[in-house]
Formats: structure tokens, sequence, C-alpha cells
């Protein structure tokens, strides 16, 4: 039985359900909607309504001057009578209404004629100033410019020769992830509302050409245009504020392009939930996000560490490591969704929390202490226990306030771990000078998971599983990456032990002695190790079954087919692409052994041996 509120909503589209040979398979009998194409294609029509007055008036007062010249009689060089051809009234019309002006032609004018030229004159600049301020003004009226920005933004869409991201919203959130994914030498498209985000995009330092359109992400033709129907467009991310415009997204990317990775941003649980209801998109909520990670740091610092790390994309600093509190009592300040979401997970870890609110809806559960106050009242603070907290969350939707409660929560208590809510980018500097212990960007938050998800699919499974490695092992593999990369990321990437990826190494890894240390060689200099480190190898078995190798040592013995996740600077990747596709690179890396690279040095080394 099919999902029926699916079924609905694909009857409501125009389009059929037909079974497939495992169940019903639902295949698109009509496109997606086009409506904001033909609006694209109908510029040159917009431009012709509106110029059609002054065209006919510009033609009418030339087919005047023309005819005009030719009814005037003249004289020629003789004195005698003479008519001006058509011809040469046009000529001389042309050139004097474009006010090129040549001269008069093709003899000497006749005072009648003068006269007569005179009056055209006026007429026809008369005729140009209306057309020209005509022409203005429909160069500043909006639908105009929207329409040619829309046809400029199709062309550049159509263009498109790679795979890219379509990116529903250009905020913080979207602005990072544009620039991650820009650094990994991905494309993007984007969609707004917002005008000066999408001109933001103009002067943005991006290595490619990120195209932008101002339109409502809601119209599934505006997803149509931005490239939602193309088969290169590889994932849809919705990241708007509005929750209600991530669930349209959500909604016509799973009815419409059923088969594309949907990434969605919401705050609402019950947004979520109706999000689940088509298909099967990622969604993200910051602040449910921000309390898995809370637990994590407090019970894992090392792991956490690791995990904010990669996922914050290449070039990001190594964060430092926390030093959590241990059991004890937690005061969060502010019980909206973000306040409910951490006090859910500090309870969860079995530690004692008092809510301050002035309103508390809804009311917290048992066991939850409530005292009803403004947290910027430091006798509020007093009442609710800060003085002997060990925890403290400053959690409204203000970023002033937050401030305010931490600076009060610190003079009550000096030593209290404190995690802050920051809001607004333009407030980074101020919660970076107070040290928040741990901080909540949600625009940071999101942006990192989507990228973890989308940029790398093994990145995902790897953090998903690092929690449950330990702390110390989480340790031990940053000593590593640090070791051999520094404490800079640097670039992420994936690998398949196939004949179209590593196509030297099938015969070694048949042998079953392919090390991974041994293949990660320097192929100018064996004895030296690349500065790659493996984060996860992942084998299928024949069943299908799916084994996951966390971190690797040295000594883990390769097979076909085995994906690798590796992490390393850029001259050591180049490094290991010699050796994965050049066979006397590969052979020396194996053997130490150097042979020729070339056909043609391989035919004098085997000549000589002859």
């Amino acid at each position: 039985m099919g999902n029926p509120l699916l079924s609905f909503w694909m009857r409501l589209l125009g389009q059929d359900e037909e079974p497939g040979p495992r169940g019903p398979s639902r295949r698109l009998r009509r496109r997606i909607p086009m409506a904001s194409a033909v609006e694209a294609e109908a510029t040159i029509f917009l431009i012709l309504r509106r110029m059609r007055a002054p065209l006919i008036v510009l033609i009418t007062i030339f087919a005047v001057s023309v005819l005009g010249l030719t009814l005037v009689p003249g004289q020629d060089a003789t004195g005698a009578p003479y008519r001006m051809s058509f011809f040469d009234a046009f000529y001389f019309m042309s050139y004097t209404a474009s006010t090129i002006g040549f001269g008069e032609l093709p003899n000497t004018f006749t005072p009648a004629q003068r006269l007569w030229v005179t009056a055209t004159i006026y007429l026809t600049v008369i005729g140009w100033a209306y057309a020209v301020g005509t022409l203005l003004a429909l160069l500043q009226d909006r639908a105009f410019r929207r329409a040619l920005a829309l046809q400029h933004f199709t062309r550049k869409v159509k263009r498109l020769r790679e795979p890219f991201l379509l990116i529903v919203g250009h905020g913080r959130t979207g602005e990072l992830l544009c620039r991650a994914f820009d650094a990994l030498g991905k494309r993007v498209v984007v969609i707004d509302v917002a005008e000066d985000r999408i001109d933001a995009l103009e002067l943005g330092s991006y290595h490619g050409d990120v195209p932008g359109l101002v339109a409502d992400a809601r119209d599934p033709g505006h997803l149509g245009v931005a490239g939602l129907r193309n088969l290169r467009c590889e994932a849809v991310v919705a990241l708007t504020n509005d929750d209600e415009a991530n669930l349209a997204v959500a909604m016509t990317a799973a009815l419409l392009r059923p088969d594309l990775p949907v990434v969605a941003r919401t705050v609402s649980p019950a947004i979520a939930e109706r999000m689940q209801a088509f298909g099967s998109p990622t969604v993200v909520n910051p602040f449910n996000r921000f309390g898995d990670h809370l637990r994590i740091a407090m019970r894992s610092p090392a792991s956490y560490q690791l995990m904010t790390w990669l996922e914050s994309g290449p070039g990001a600093e190594l964060p430092r490591r926390g030093r959590p509190p241990g059991a004890g009592h937690w005061v969060v300040c502010g019980y909206g969704r973000f306040g409910r979401e951490v006090t859910a997970d500090l309870r969860a870890e079995g530690l004692d929390v008092t809510v301050v609110d002035p309103r508390p809806d809804p009311a917290p559960a048992d066991g939850v202490a409530t005292v009803e106050g403004s947290g910027v009242d430091p006798a509020v603070l007093v009442r609710a226990g800060v003085a002997d907290a060990v925890g403290f969350v400053a959690g409204t939707d203000n970023d002033t306030t937050n401030l305010s409660m931490v600076s009060d929560a610190r003079r009550l208590n000096r030593s209290i771990f404190v995690a802050a809510r920051q809001n607004r980018a333009a407030s980074a500097p101020l919660f970076a000078a107070m040290e928040i212990n741990s901080l909540l960007v949600p625009a940071e938050v999101v942006a990192h998971e989507v990228f973890a998800q989308l940029s790398t699919p093994l990145l995902w499974r790897f953090l998903q599983g690092v929690p449950q490695q330990g702390d110390a092992w989480a340790a031990d593999l940053i000593r590593r990456v640090t070791s051999d990369c520094g404490r800079r990321m640097p670039a992420l990437w994936k690998i398949r032990l196939n004949r179209s990826e590593t196509p030297t190494l099938l015969g070694w890894l048949d042998t079953g002695e392919a090390r991974l240390g041994d293949v990660l060689r320097d192929p100018e200099r064996r004895e030296n190790r690349l500065g790659i480190t493996v984060l996860m190898v992942l084998r299928r078995d024949a069943d299908g079954t799916e084994e996951c190798v966390m971190a690797p040592d040295d000594g883990f013995v390769l097979a076909p087919d085995d994906e690798l996740l590796l992490l390393g600077a850029t001259p050591a990747r180049r490094g290991l692409d010699v050796t994965l596709m050049v066979d006397a690179a590969r052979e020396y890396v194996q053997t130490g052994r150097r042979v020729p690279a070339g056909w043609v040095w391989r035919k004098l080394t085997r000549a000589g041996r002859d």
C-alpha cells in the first residue's frame, strides 16, 4: 500500500502511479512546471510591447519626413526643377535623424526643402527623446529587470556541464556551504527571495561562477528553472529561515525528482514529521544537533573535537579541546524550542536541570525545577542556584540577553561551564571575547552537517561511528592527522580500489599483500611515507554485508573494491595518484625496483637485456 498523502499530491499535480517490477513505482508523466522559463523567454516580447508606441511614433515621423522630401521641389546645379527620389530622401533622413549629418544631397537644398528639413529635425528629436525616455524607464522597471535576470540565470544553468547542488536560501548557512563546496571544486546554484543576498554572489570571491536567482522557491516552476529537472543536479538543500518554505522545497523535490537526495533545515519537530511524509529527506534541526553534540562533548571531548574539525571543511583550524564539567546541577535560561531540546538532552545524561523563563510554555517535564523570571536579573539566577551549578545555558533568541546572562552567571560562579546560543553573525566577536565553552551558531551547525553528508558520503558514516570508538582513540587519531597534515583541515576525498580509479593496484591487491602502509609510500622516495591519513575503509562482502574499519593502521591489508576515506594535503594526494595510475610508480613503491615509465625506454631496456 503506497503512502496516501504522497498519492494525493501526485494526483493533484497530474502524475500517475504505474506498477513497477518490484511494486508500485512512480514514473512522472509530466515534466516539472516551467512557468518561469516561459517568463524568461518572453523578455523580447516585453521589450516590444513597452516600445511599441515609441517605435510607431519614430516610424511615422520618419515616413512623413521622407515623403515630404520627395514632394517639396528642389533645383539641380543648372537651376532646373528637381524632385528627390525616395531612396535619396531615405538616405538623407537616415544620417540626419541619427545626428551624423553628411550634408545636403544630391543637390543643394532650396529654402523650401531646408524649411521642411528644419521641421523634421525637431520632430525626430522629439521622437528620439520619447523613445529613449521610454527605454530608460523600461530598464528601470522591476518586472523587466526580473525577466532579464531570469533569462540570464536560465542560460547559465543550461550551460552547466558538471554535477551541481541546488541550494535554496543564501543566508549565513548557504554562504558557508557555497564557499565550502566551491573550495572542493563543486558547482552550486542558489535561489533566495532576498535580492541583496543574490547580489552578494557577484561580490563573493568564488572560484567558479555561482548562478543565483531572486525567486520564491515554493513555486515549483522556479525550482525547475534552477535545475531541478537537470540530470546533473546531485542534491537539493533547503536552508531558508522559513520552515514552511523548506517543507515546500522538500515536497516538490520528493514528488518531481524522487531519486534526488534532499537535505532540509527546520527547528520544528512538527515540520520535520511533515517532511518525512514526502520521501526520505535528511532533516537537520540545529537545536537537536547541538544537544547531541553537547552530550558527546561532555562524555568524549576528543571525539567532539575531531567531529567538529572534520565537519568544518578544508582550511579550518583544529578547535580547542574543551574541558566539560562532571556530574552536577545545570541551569538553562530560555525554554523555547532550543531550551526544550537542551533540557531533554541534559536529563538524558542523568543531570539535574533547572529552567529559568518568564513564562515557560509548555511547562517543563516532571523532575525539572522551574524558576519564573528573566535570566538577566541576577536575583533570579541566584534563586536558580547558579552559584552552585556546574553548567549554564543561555538559550534565548536575543544575543544581547544571552551575553548579559553569561556575564552575570560568571560573576556568580567563575568556574561554571557556559553554553550559549549566538543568533546573529554580527555578534560573533562579542561571543568570542566572552570565551564561551560551547557555542551554538545554528547557521554553522547546519552548514557543517550538510557539508559532512553531501561532500563525501563516507565522511558522514565515519562521523556517525566516531562516538563509539572512545575518547583515547579519537585523541590518537587527532595526533596522527596533525602529525601528517598540520593543524588546519586538509583536503578530504575518497577512492575505490577498482579498475577505473586504481588500475595499477589490481594485481597487487589480488596477491593479498597490499598493505596500507606500503601503498602510501612516496613514489619518489619509497622510504618516506606520504602525509595521508586513512580515516575509514568500507568493505563489502559478496552477500552485500558492509564492514567499516575505522582509522586502520599501516598493516591493514587492502582488497579489491574497498572504499577509502582519506585526509591529506594536495601534494600528498598527487603523489598517491601517481602510484594509482602509473605502473612504473606502483612497481617502485611495491618492490623498490625502478622500471622505465615510457614505451621507448621499456623497449630499449628489453633490447639491452636481450
